[in-house]
């Protein structure tokens, strides 16, 4: 049995450096043959425009290759075709075609674009090709040249829809990731916002951005970052959610690890507080590592008020976050198993509403979660137009005719709406789907052991907070650890100026952000004299 397994390893060892030598094969030297071989990568895409012509007066065969659709056609018939065809001087081609390389004239004088680059095999051929480039083949030559001409229809610079705010930028990210590395850059104008790019999936080859601002991101958790892309081999990436899920600490748990966000502002923000952004071709959604539980429960616009409208705003996002986790649980005990602790004129009215239901609480409440769950997702995936109304429309009409017909009580109906709107207040949608869920499991615990069983559920899901890891941080800091300095932009948001130092446990190395007394002084009252000129 060892003989056959060390020949199956061979063999595995042996496919795999075929596939590396082939990846990395050379190209011919012949044009003709470099064409085919395109040809048959590609099965003959229509899309993939082969453009064949002499250089000149020479008689040098050159070939254009691009991909419709991925290629600017204006760039490249302004600034390749037409250097190529038209704007090149003869006499130039005539004297240096028997003296020096072609190859090396078109490469460093003849084409006027600005991303130039010298491809020698197969594998960066087509890959070049694919992702919009311009590739120029030359009869003769085993290399070709590569030209920046990407472009193509994509969507241009929306308002972010996911994270609406009254004041502040209404510019969010585009599927395009030149676009929004280009928005990050508006707001960073440092040399110090380093940029590293890598393609992850072997058959989508999508780009990867990683983004950081260097001194103030801590270098190992650079390096974590960098390692946990390049250990993901899979087929195709097609959205950041997939990289989200590749690179967490922990798949088993409800509460997500990795903040997504397609506003340039909050990843400019966390940027300077030395966090890692990855940006993922194909979606307008960025990722921030690491992140905190706290995290989510803040908004871009809480900086844009004043502090005490920020606390404020911040403070009910924490009131509605319980309301939506525990609100049916605590009505479903209180009326299950601790009658007593409801005042008699509410125990009473209560009564009278559940004396024609045939139903116990719990499932009053399952049923009219789980149908406006049902109208919430109906709502979201049906067109705009009739969305919104459908959603609206039906959890009236169902809760008033549920009501009529002794299904449910008024009072349940009223628990579900206020849990429903203030699951809604929670600014990141991640955890907002994650409190929905547990509130069925915490619901469960409710009737069966009462506020018991709510307060036993609720130490395990603490108990699980403060066990996650975010790129090795504390999920629950800096309450847990608890660390007194990082307590001023956690639940409550103080002054501008009280804020001077980053997040202890993701940077060490640049802690001051602000320069201190920088409080301005009220003018002086007129006719008043500064001490020094009493005498």
């Amino acid at each position: 049995m060892s003989f056959w397994n060390r020949l199956r390893r061979l063999r595995r060892r042996k496919k795999e450096q075929t596939i590396s030598d082939t990846s990395t094969f050379p190209l011919h030297r012949e044009l003709k043959d470099n064409l085919h071989q395109i040809r048959q990568e590609v099965g003959n895409s229509p899309d993939v425009i082969i453009r064949e012509f002499k250089l000149g007066s020479s008689q040098v065969q050159v070939a254009a290759v691009y991909t419709d659709g991925l290629a600017d056609k204006k760039m490249v018939g302004d600034f390749v075709m037409r250097s190529l065809m038209i704007d090149t001087a003869e006499e130039t081609f005539k004297s240096m075609v028997s003296d020096q390389n072609v190859f090396d004239l078109i490469k460093d004088n003849a084409l006027s674009i600005g991303e130039v680059k010298v491809v020698k095999d197969w594998n960066g051929l087509l890959s070049n090709i694919l992702s919009g480039d311009t590739v120029i083949l030359m009869d003769g030559w085993a290399e070709a040249i590569s030209g920046g001409t990407k472009g193509g229809e994509t969507r241009g610079v929306e308002e972010p829809s996911s994270q609406v705010v009254i004041r502040g930028p209404k510019d969010g990210f585009t599927e395009s990731i030149g676009t929004n590395i280009s928005l990050i850059r508006r707001r960073i104008k440092s040399s110090n916002l380093w940029l590293e790019t890598m393609k992850i999936g072997n058959v989508t080859q999508t780009d990867v951005a990683v983004m950081y601002v260097k001194g103030i991101a801590n270098d190992k958790l650079v390096q974590e970052v960098k390692k946990r892309l390049n250990d993901i081999k899979i087929d195709g990436i097609l959205e950041s959610g997939y990289i989200e899920e590749l690179i967490q600490d922990e798949t088993f748990t409800l509460f997500p690890t990795v903040y997504n966000t397609e506003r340039p502002d909050t990843v400019a923000a966390n940027l300077l507080e030395g966090r890692i952004a990855i940006l993922v071709d194909g979606t307008p959604f960025a990722l921030l590592a690491p992140t905190t539980f706290f995290m989510y429960f803040q908004s871009a616009e809480d900086y844009y008020q004043r502090y005490d409208i920020g606390t404020a705003i911040r403070l009910l996002r924490y009131v509605t976050f319980f309301i939506s986790l525990l609100g049916p649980s605590v009505y479903v005990a209180a009326i299950t198993f601790h009658q007593e602790m409801i005042p008699t004129p509410l125990l009473i009215s209560l009564a009278a509403q559940r004396d024609a239901v045939p139903f116990p609480a719990i499932v009053e409440a399952m049923m009219m979660e789980v149908s406006f769950e049902i109208l919430r997702e109906a709502g979201v995936r049906m067109p705009r137009a009739i969305g919104q109304a459908v959603s609206i429309v039906g959890a009236l009409v169902l809760g008033q005719a549920a009501v009529q017909a002794g299904i449910v009580s008024p009072a349940m109906v009223i628990v579900v709406a206020i849990t429903g709107i203030a699951s809604f207040a929670t600014p990141a949608f991640n955890m907002a789907i994650t409190i929905r869920l547990l509130r069925f499991v915490i619901m469960i615990f409710a009737a069966t052991f009462g506020f018991y069983g709510i307060a036993i559920i609720n130490i395990i899901i603490i108990a699980h907070l403060c066990g996650l890891r975010s790129f090795g941080m504390p999920y629950m800091a800096p309450l847990a650890p608890f660390i007194p300095a990082d307590l001023k932009d956690t639940v409550l948001r103080l002054p501008l100026s009280s804020l001077l130092t980053r997040p202890r446990l993701i940077n060490q190395n640049k802690m001051s952000r602000m320069e201190r007394n920088q409080q301005p002084s009220p003018p002086m009252e007129k006719g008043s004299k500064n001490k020094g000129d009493a005498n």
